[in-house]
């Protein structure tokens, strides 16, 4: 079971904003730059100020651009804007806005840096092994238990236990862990599926 499996609900909701931005000439890859944006500057502060309390910018940040990037997709499909720069960037800043908005995680009071590399590493493999399915079968994959949107429900929350209880720190590590192995499942199934749906 992933967060996935309710993206067509979030974007029925989001459907009349991209009927606006699109009258306005926004495109979606204006969208997906806006997105990395987003994601480098709070990341830049988070890495500046590492303090929990500040992590309460985490759900925030992740909920709008979970949105932005419901929302890129949305205009590239149906509003005829799909191009090969769109296909990269959108894959390209995924990638480097996980990272942008996770690394501050290292500069928690703590948190043992190599776990969360090894942490991050792992998320960039998950979405390497659904971009490998699609060079197989022609279909990206989505498989979870730990895909990007329930990275940013996990991640996400976790940010703001962190600000709301500061001595939660203490369990950092622990959280890393599970995530890792949760990563590594993910990666599992993805290139599972990949490979017995080519058999199909």
């Amino acid at each position: 079971m992933t967060l996935y499996k309710i993206k067509p609900a979030f974007q029925a909701l989001l459907r009349p904003l991209m009927h606006w931005l699109n009258k306005r000439h926004v495109t979606a890859n204006h969208i997906t730059l806006a997105a990395m944006l987003l994601s480098f500057l709070t990341g830049g502060l988070l890495v500046l100020f590492p303090l929990p309390g500040l992590f309460y910018l985490l759900p925030i940040v992740l909920f709008i651009r979970m949105a932005l990037n419901a929302l890129d997709g949305m205009l590239a499909r149906e509003c005829n804007q799909q191009s090969r720069l769109g296909a990269v960037l959108n894959e390209i800043g995924d990638v480097l806005s996980d990272v942008a908005l996770y690394l501050p995680f290292i500069f928690l009071p703590g948190s043992y840096a190599p776990l969360v590399l090894a942490m991050l590493f792992c998320a960039v493999l998950t979405e390497f092994c659904g971009i490998l399915a699609q060079t197989i079968n022609g279909v990206r994959n989505y498989a979870g238990p730990l895909g990007k949107s329930d990275r940013a429900l996990l991640f996400g929350t976790w940010g703001l236990v962190l600000a709301i209880w500061p001595q939660a720190v203490q369990w950092n590590n622990l959280l890393w862990g599970i995530a890792t192995l949760l990563l590594i499942w993910t990666v599992v199934n993805r290139c599972r599926s990949a490979l017995v749906e080519e058999r199909q």
